[in-house]
């Protein structure tokens, strides 16, 4: 895989991109871009917990019916789903059906609930490095982990989240703004 691609509109981007238009719609709008508030951050720690093992298309693909099946990603009616909702849920060929996944989202989702708004925000956030000037040269210049996504993943385990290991905590700061990762030469700037 080319660390950049040029898409049809003429644009470098990320070579992860390839030639979906989902995946460069994605990458245009979307990753990279600061993202903030609770409900916001839960869904997309998640769906990155949903995602681990498996490629994110996969989940981008899927996010609709995740986003309907789970309230919105709302931590206030997800931390009410009980046995029966797990049913549904593991029966529901729309979402990647984990168990475990499953019931981590539904015990974040009770943590989150549990905390003030913007509290999430803050906490998480306190991780992102200071912001560079410089960009990756080429996708073996991207990190799969760092300090701060070390650090950010042992305390959320510390206070009891679930499927926030380091790498999709680190996953979860690139998509969220945290750290800009888009490749030198990328048109998103």
């Amino acid at each position: 895989m080319s660390s950049l691609i040029t898409g049809p509109d003429e644009r470098a981007r990320c070579g992860w991109v390839g030639d979906d238009a989902e995946y460069r719609r994605y990458h245009d709008e979307e990753w990279g871009t600061p993202l903030h508030g609770n409900r916001a951050l839960f869904e997309k720690m998640a769906l990155e917990g949903f995602q681990a093992g498996l490629s994110w298309i996969t989940i981008l693909r899927k996010r609709p019916r995740f986003r309907e099946v789970f309230a919105g990603f709302d931590p206030a009616v997800v931390a009410e789903f009980g046995d029966d909702d797990v049913e549904r849920l593991m029966g529901d060929a729309g979402i990647i059906r984990n168990r475990a996944k499953i019931l981590a989202t539904i015990g974040n989702a009770q943590l989150v609930r549990g905390m003030a708004e913007g509290e999430l925000d803050e906490l998480m956030w306190s991780f992102a490095p200071p912001a560079s000037d410089t960009r990756p040269a080429s996708f073996a210049d991207v990190p799969a982990v760092t300090a701060e996504s070390t650090a950010m993943s042992k305390e959320l385990r510390k206070r009891g989240f679930r499927f926030v290991g380091a790498t999709t905590m680190y996953a979860l700061m690139q998509s969220a703004g945290m750290v800009d990762d888009h490749i030198e030469g990328c048109w998103r700037a």
